[in-house]
C-alpha cells in the first residue's frame, strides 16, 4: 500500500512539538497495541489460560519491531474497517506454527486499541506536566525577579493602576499550578485498562475475566477497570478540556505578551535576532511570532474538545461512527497542546522587558493612573462619593488643559483651605500588594512541586 500523504500543516512543522508528535506517531501506536497483546498473554499464562512457552513467543514476537508490516496493516485496516484483525494476523504468523492459535484469546478490537490509546494518553499526560512544570519554573523566576518592576496596570484596554511585572506574571504562575494539579488529578481517569471482549461483558475471557484484567492492568502500569468504557468517552473529554484549559493560559499569556510589544506600548518584546519575525517588505518590523504560534495552537487545540464532546454521545455496547472522531482529534489535540506549552516556555524565558519604557508609560496619560489614589486620600475627608467626584472632574481638567494630573490636582488643594495637610499626590512606586502577591505565587508554586514531585518518575 502506498502511503497516504498527510495534509501539510506549516505550524505543526515549523513549531509543532516533537516529542509528543512521537507519541501518537505510527509506530507508536502500533507498538502500543502489541505492548497491550503481549502483556494479555501473559497475564492468561499466569492463570494457567495460555502455555508460558506460548506467551512468553507472543511477548517475543510483539517486541521484535519487524514483526508488522506497516503498509500491510494499514491495508488490510483501510478492508476490514479496523487495524487489530490485521495485526493479530501478522503477529501469529509471526509466531512458530507450534505456538500459534493463544494470541488475541478472548478480546476484541477495542479492547486492544483503548489499552494502547490509555498509553499514549498516560504518556502525553507525562509529557504536558512536564512542560508545564518547566513553564511554572520559568515564570517564578521572572515573578521573584520583576516583583518590584512597576508598569501600568490595564482594564479594558487601558491605563487602570500601577502594578508591577512581577505581580501579572504571578498571575499566570497560579493558573499554571492549577493546570498542573488538574492534570496530576485527572490522570487516572484515562489511564485504566479496557478489557471487557465484544459487548462489555468479558464472557469470552471465562471465569477468569477479572484476574486477567488486574494482571494486564499491573503489567502495563495502568489502572484496573470493573466497568467496561467502549462509549463511555466522558473522561476523554474531561481530559481534553482539561489540556486545553492549560493551553488557553498560555495563549493568554502571548496575547498579554504580544499586546505589551505593540509599537505604541513596547513593554515587553520576544527575542530578538537576525530576520527574526521579520517581514518580507517592511524591513523595520520584528512580528511577534512565538506568540501567535502559541495562540494558533492553543485555538486549534480548543476546536478539538467540541468534536469529542459530540462523540460522547456514542450509544450502546459499541459507537457507530463517533469512535472515529477520536482517531481524528485526540492526537491534534494532544500535540497542538503540547506545542502551546513548549513554546510559552521559549516565550518566558526569552522574555525581552523594556523597564524605561513601563516608566515613561507610566505618565503616558499625564500620571491619571494615579487618580484612584488620590480619590482613596481624600475619601476619609469628603467622604468617598463626593471625593470621587472631585478627581473626576480634576482627571478631566488634566486631559482638556494638556497638565499633569498632579499639577491640577496641587491647584486643587491650594482652593481648600479646610482640608488637613495630607500628602494626596501619590507614589506611583505604590503598588499596595503586588510583592505580597508574588511572594504567595512563587512559595505556593514551589509548595506543590514538592508535595507531588513527579508522580511518574515515582512509578518508575
Amino acid at each position: 500500500m502506498t502511503p497516504r500523504p498527510a495534509p501539510f500543516d506549516l505550524l505543526l512543522e515549523l513549531y509543532g512539538d516533537a516529542d509528543m508528535i512521537e507519541i501518537f506517531s505510527p509506530h507508536r501506536v502500533i507498538d502500543t497495541w502489541k505492548q497491550v497483546e503481549a502483556a494479555l498473554a501473559q497475564a492468561q499464562a499466569d492463570l494457567g489460560i495460555v502455555d508460558q512457552e506460548r506467551a512468553d513467543a507472543i511477548a517475543a514476537v510483539c517486541a521484535d519491531s519487524g514483526s508488522v508490516d506497516p503498509s500491510e496493516l494499514w491495508e488490510s485496516a483501510r478492508n476490514v474497517g479496523y487495524p487489530i484483525l490485521g495485526l493479530v494476523r501478522q503477529l501469529d504468523a509471526a509466531l512458530p506454527e507450534n505456538l500459534r492459535g493463544s494470541l488475541h484469546l478472548g478480546a476484541t478490537t477495542q479492547d486492544i486499541m483503548d489499552s494502547g490509546l490509555a498509553l499514549q494518553l498516560d504518556s502525553a499526560m507525562q509529557l504536558l506536566e512536564s512542560r508545564l512544570r518547566t513553564l511554572g519554573d520559568a515564570l517564578a523566576v521572572k515573578v521573584a525577579d520583576e516583583a518590584l518592576t512597576v508598569m501600568p496596570g490595564r482594564t479594558h484596554g487601558q491605563q487602570a493602576v500601577p502594578t508591577t511585572l512581577g505581580a501579572k506574571l504571578a498571575v499566570y504562575l497560579d493558573e499554571v499550578k492549577r493546570h498542573r494539579t488538574r492534570i496530576l488529578a485527572c490522570r487516572d481517569d484515562v489511564r485504566r485498562v479496557s478489557l471487557f471482549g465484544a459487548g462489555g461483558t468479558s464472557a469470552a475471557y471465562g471465569e477468569h475475566a477479572g484476574k486477567i484484567r488486574a494482571l494486564t492492568a499491573e503489567r502495563l502500569g495502568l489502572v484496573d477497570s470493573a466497568v467496561p468504557w467502549h462509549v463511555a468517552r466522558d473522561s476523554l473529554v474531561h481530559v481534553s478540556s482539561v489540556a486545553v484549559a492549560a493551553a488557553t493560559s498560555a495563549a493568554r499569556l502571548a496575547r498579554e505578551v504580544a499586546d505589551l510589544a505593540r509599537t505604541e506600548i513596547g513593554e515587553l518584546g520576544e527575542t530578538v535576532g537576525h530576520h527574526r519575525g521579520a517581514s518580507s517588505t517592511m524591513p523595520q518590523k520584528t512580528n511577534p511570532i512565538t506568540s501567535e504560534s502559541i495562540i494558533g495552537f492553543a485555538v486549534a487545540a480548543r476546536t478539538a474538545v467540541a468534536g469529542l464532546s459530540r462523540a460522547a454521545e456514542a450509544g450502546h455496547e459499541r459507537s457507530a461512527g463517533e469512535w472515529q472522531v477520536e482517531w481524528v482529534l485526540l492526537p491534534g489535540l494532544f500535540v497542538n497542546v503540547g506545542s502551546a506549552l513548549a513554546l510559552a516556555n521559549e516565550l518566558v524565558s526569552d522574555l525581552a522587558i523594556y523597564r524605561e519604557r513601563m516608566h515613561e508609560n507610566l505618565h503616558a496619560d499625564g500620571g491619571l493612573i494615579m487618580a484612584e489614589s488620590a480619590m482613596i486620600k481624600l475619601a476619609p475627608h469628603l467622604g468617598r462619593e463626593v471625593a470621587h467626584d472631585v478627581v473626576y472632574e480634576l482627571a478631566r481638567q488634566s486631559r482638556q488643559g494638556h497638565e499633569a494630573f498632579s499639577t491640577v490636582l496641587k491647584r486643587w488643594l491650594t482652593t481648600q483651605p479646610d482640608l488637613p495637610a495630607i500628602n494626596v499626590i501619590a507614589d506611583e512606586h505604590a503598588v499596595g500588594q503586588a510583592v505580597q502577591c508574588c511572594e504567595t505565587a512563587v512559595s505556593e508554586w514551589r509548595a506543590a512541586l514538592e508535595a507531588v514531585p513527579n508522580p511518574w518518575k515515582e512509578q518508575g
